[in-house]
């Protein structure tokens, strides 16, 4: 029964398929490419977190209206293009809710719709 298992697995470790590890001879560059990316992603994400939590009432009233300058300056840290604004705008507007009573969500929903 062992040497089944021992076949299984060995001929599982030989597909063809592609691995979520990737090529082992590249994880170190992978390893460093992934860091640089997190670190910008969190640089963003940090702005995009203070220009929520510092004017909230602001960037919530500018959701309601439909956009606004704070609002403008939270999608621009963001990063999200200004062609899909108006129909995130609309999105966020469908959640304005959720967002009224949870300043974090509403930072991930940026953070999203950024990319």
């Amino acid at each position: 029964m062992r040497l089944i298992y021992a076949v299984a697995f060995t001929l599982a470790a030989c597909s063809q398929e592609a691995s979520h590890l990737g090529n082992p001879l590249l994880l170190s560059v992978s390893g460093v490419s992934t860091a640089v990316g997190n670190a910008a992603y969190n640089e963003r994400r940090g702005r995009v977190e203070v220009i929520v939590k510092s004017n909230f009432d602001a960037i919530i009233a500018d959701i309601n209206a439909g956009g606004g300058p704070v609002l403008t300056e939270a999608m621009d840290a963001a990063g999200i293009p200004a062609a899909d604004r108006p129909a995130r705008i609309i999105q966020l507007q469908s959640d304005l809710g959720l967002y009224a009573a949870n300043p974090g969500a509403l930072v991930v929903a940026l953070m999203v719709y950024g990319g």
